[in-house]
């Protein structure tokens, strides 16, 4: 009879150490996280994240991406980025096997553009990302995409007066070649925060794109780590603004799409899933209520399209809804027909 108890005692011994060595954790993590902020900011960017992980970003068509050409720009010293172009459908054959130059004078062509900036974590070459690409250049659009200082092969240290630095730089670059042809940016997740910063700034030097589409939106990054499902276990811990949230402020990192869309004027695209497990859609809903009613959307077209929790679309899938291009259409033709006239 003695072992058994002993035996369960003993196990009860142990299970009780672990217990207390889990609460310890789970208490020193908080002040570990304030007492170096630089923790919380790589939690925001995780740009060390790289998946997957073996892409040779200079072959894009490695991951099916045979009308795409990789460039590398340089938005600042000691920064370099690396871009990738897809051009439209109808440029797909003559695109096999032209260097650079062929894809840069492409721009020009009759063919609207979309500049992509994507979430967080790891690269240009993630699969839903490509399969985005592969979406819109059958509906006719070129694709420039890139990954941010310190994502994927580009060089330099993440933040985002950086990200929306090296946007600016690319959205200039398209400028410069595109032509009269329209240029559109689209922000998904993290990089919604980018797309409003660059968006507010073209406003605010009078150079606005013509649309700005923003997939599974935040209103600003304190709501949204507060709503992510990393912070659920601390969401009720004394104190979780000042330990969590305030350092990220101390970090330079806001990302406020809600103050953003104040001062931006163009049509404006909200798409978000109500099953999206990492940008609550509540915060969508909410940004859309805060642009449809700021003035400076007054003359332009604010629309939100909600994708219900039974397509299963959750955080990065909506690329695979069949009403996408028909959304793309009806939005994006009203938005050309605004910029033209």
């Amino acid at each position: 009879m003695k072992r058994p108890l002993g035996r369960r005692y003993g196990l009860w011994f142990r299970l009780r150490r672990l217990l207390i060595w889990l609460l310890g954790v789970y208490v020193a993590i908080p002040f570990l996280v304030k007492l170096c902020p630089a923790i919380q900011a790589k939690l925001v960017f995780l740009n060390f994240v790289r998946v997957p992980y073996f892409i040779d970003l200079k072959r894009p068509q490695d991951q099916g991406l045979n009308h795409t050409c990789n460039y590398y720009l340089q938005p600042e010293e000691d920064v370099t980025v690396g871009v990738w172009h897809t051009v439209p459908a109808a440029l797909w054959k003559n695109a096999r096997g032209k260097d650079q130059l062929w894809f840069e004078d492409a721009l020009g062509s009759s063919h609207p553009v979309i500049l992509y900036l994507h979430g967080n974590a790891g690269t240009r070459g993630g699969d839903h990302r490509v399969e985005l690409y592969k979406v819109l250049s059958s509906l006719g659009y070129h694709v420039v995409t890139f990954d941010y200082r310190g994502w994927g092969d580009s060089i330099g240290s993440p933040s985002e007066r950086g990200m929306t630095y090296d946007a600016l730089h690319v959205f200039d670059w398209i400028k410069a070649r595109s032509g009269d042809n329209p240029v559109y940016i689209w922000g998904h997740s993290l990089g919604t925060g980018v797309a409003t910063n660059l968006v507010r700034r073209l406003c605010e030097r009078e150079t606005p794109p013509d649309a700005l589409i923003l997939e599974s939106p935040f209103t600003n990054i304190r709501e949204e780590a507060r709503s992510h499902p990393f912070s659920v276990i601390y969401r009720y811990f004394p104190g979780f603004d000042w330990f969590f949230l305030d350092p990220i402020t101390t970090s330079g990192i806001k990302f406020a799409n809600d103050e953003n869309v104040k001062y931006i004027s163009c049509s404006l695209l909200i798409l978000h899933a109500e099953d999206d497990p990492v940008v609550p859609f509540h915060l969508g809903k909410k940004l859309y209520n805060i642009a449809a009613t700021s003035r400076s959307f007054r003359d332009y077209k604010v629309q939100f399209v909600p994708f219900h929790t039974d397509l299963g679309y959750r955080h990065k899938y909506i690329y695979r809804s069949p009403e996408l291009p028909r959304i793309l259409r009806e939005f994006l033709g009203k938005s050309e027909h605004e910029h033209h006239h």
